[in-house]
């Protein structure tokens, strides 16, 4: 029904808008919202829970994480000694040959002594040869080809 200017229903009408824009200000003091807090403190207990939950996981990835790091370095190192490894086996096996040369050598020097030879006389068959490549180039020069 429409309202007519001076009356008492413009004043209820005037009264009805005031308490519709009062009622989400009272609606949030009354009795039966008070139970919807509970559920969300229940609501808020859970998300700390597993905000914690989150921070325990991200610490473990992190610790995963750095544990992959020290073991890729520690196979990296095992990489480098077990190449070291190879390395010192190589110088080994050459070991008796070596002594095999030494022992040679040995035998050579002993018998060049009982010989009584002179020691001007060289070891083993090797001779020092003089080469007078200065005398030959200049030879080579007063030639003419």
């Amino acid at each position: 029904m429409p309202a007519i200017p001076g009356t008492d229903s413009e004043a209820e009408d005037s009264l009805q808008l005031t308490f519709k824009s009062m009622r989400p200000s009272i609606a949030a003091s009354r009795a039966s919202h008070l139970p919807s807090a509970a559920p969300s403190a229940a609501a808020a207990a859970k998300l700390i829970e597993k905000k914690k939950e989150f921070d325990a996981v991200s610490a473990l990835e992190r610790a995963s994480a750095l544990y992959l790091e020290r073991i890729s370095a520690l196979a990296d190192d095992c990489v480098v000694m077990a190449d070291a490894g190879e390395a010192h086996g190589q110088v080994l096996a050459q070991w008796p040959r070596m002594f095999e040369i030494l022992g040679q050598f040995l035998a050579t020097r002993q018998q060049l002594e009982g010989d009584e030879t002179p020691s001007d006389a060289p070891i083993g068959g090797e001779r020092l040869v003089r080469l007078p490549i200065d005398e030959l180039e200049k030879e080579a020069e007063s030639k003419p080809s």
